[in-house]
């Protein structure tokens, strides 16, 4: 285990570490306006929603490595809305494009090949190839300093937003496939939410706990920590009728001669079998068939 105290590192030396391991990251693709009209946008991956009622989002425009404020920053001191577009898959080599340091007075919309429609409620432009955008007011800015690494947080409220059709299941639902997000990682990484890295976990109910699984299970070699979660949150062990009715239906019969005939350790083969059980999120049969040991 590597532990570490920020003050023994420069501020971009532990700023390393902290965007390595936090994340996937969120990314705000902001487009502001200053006073004058002129429009910016920018990718930001400090960002995330902060509650739905109100509808709040918060993202943070750092001060950049020479020390002066984000475009960004600049701009919504001076006209305080925003409209805060996600990014998918589809547009990261344009998004990354656009986060290149232009200078104040260039269009980023222009530079990286979106296309600008305009706002019902708010000033700037969103962007048209994202699959959603929120258009926002500013409520707060809070500042953290003024070094390079100092972190602005703008606190901004939902006004309006926007919805690609396509990214709606024939439910209605939004579909992670169909929106195909994107997430900052550490360095030049980014992740993408596609395929395998798509799934599901039930919402927790409040079941028997870790701590009441029996120990032979609990400290199994072959049961990960995701599957002592999941037994977990079943809400009670079975009954000893339940686990001898599943014994006596046969499921289990050609471990028990596996154990029997060829000189195979009966538990490993249940936990085994109950693991497979767990992946298809059947549950009650990994019970069943643990407790047969």
């Amino acid at each position: 285990m590597r532990t570490i105290n920020p003050a023994d590192l420069q501020p971009n030396e532990f700023y390393r570490y902290m965007i390595g391991t936090i994340g996937p990251r969120p990314i705000a693709f902001a487009s502001t306006v200053d006073a004058a009209g002129t429009v910016n946008l920018s990718p930001f991956s400090f960002f995330n929603v902060f509650g739905y009622n109100p509808h709040t989002l918060v993202f943070s425009p750092s001060i950049n490595r020479h020390g002066h404020k984000k475009h960004t920053l600049l701009n919504l001191e001076e006209v305080g809305e925003v409209v805060i577009n996600v990014v998918n898959y589809a547009m990261v080599e344009q998004m990354s494009l656009a986060s290149a340091e232009f200078e104040r007075d260039v269009n980023e919309f222009e530079k990286s090949g979106f296309t600008p429609l305009p706002s019902n409620r708010v000033r700037p432009p969103r962007v048209a190839e994202s699959p959603a955008a929120f258009e926002c007011t500013v409520r707060q800015i809070i500042t953290t300093g003024e070094k390079p690494g100092a972190g602005t947080l703008i606190i901004c409220d939902v006004l309006m937003a926007h919805f690609h059709d396509t990214i709606f299941d024939t439910n209605g639902v939004i579909d992670p496939h169909q929106l195909d997000l994107i997430g900052r990682m550490g360095g030049d990484w980014y992740c993408r939410a596609q395929g395998d890295a798509l799934f599901k976990v039930a919402r927790p109910a409040v079941g028997l706990g870790v701590d009441q699984i029996p120990e032979s299970i609990r400290t199994s070699a072959i049961l990960s920590g995701n599957d002592l979660g999941k037994l977990g949150s079943f809400p009670a062990l079975p009954t000893s009728d339940e686990v001898e009715e599943f014994r006596i239906s046969g499921v289990l019969n050609e471990l028990f001669d596996e154990a029997r005939y060829g000189c195979q350790y009966l538990p490993d083969l249940l936990h085994v079998r109950a693991k497979q059980y767990l992946a298809e999120n059947r549950v009650r049969e990994a019970w069943l068939t643990l407790l047969q040991a």
